[in-house]
């Protein structure tokens, strides 16, 4: 696995990823799905991918994209978020590896502080 920078042509992957972990999250406990339909959260991955202060990184398998965070640099406190990550490799400390990179760019950068 690899930890890339994300790029506009990765968002049907993250829309993909951000619908199935949302579902299965909603799933296990009884909430609605956040995303009704794979084109919203395909068309918030175009929006927040085509910003220059939003996006950063996703982690990839075999030329599959397996979970994406975001990153928002816009204001002087970075806002982390939304983290998904493909329910099949759950468990694998994948999320956990891409938090830790966006703490450690927010330490680069000297961000005071980091909300999610």
């Amino acid at each position: 696995m690899i930890l890339r920078p994300e790029a506009p042509e990765d968002a049907s992957a993250c829309g993909v990823v951000c619908v199935e972990a949302y579902k299965a999250f909603a799933s296990d406990h009884n909430f609605p799905w956040a995303f009704p339909l794979p084109e919203v959260a395909t068309g918030l991955m175009k929006t927040r991918l085509a910003h220059p202060g939003l996006g950063w990184v996703v982690a990839e398998s075999e030329g599959k994209v397996l979970d994406s965070n975001f990153l928002d640099e816009r204001s002087p406190i970075a806002g982390l978020g939304p983290i998904t990550v493909d329910p099949a490799p759950q468990n694998q400390a994948i999320g956990c590896r891409l938090v830790r990179a966006a703490i450690g760019r927010t330490c680069r950068r000297l961000f005071p502080s980091v909300t999610y």
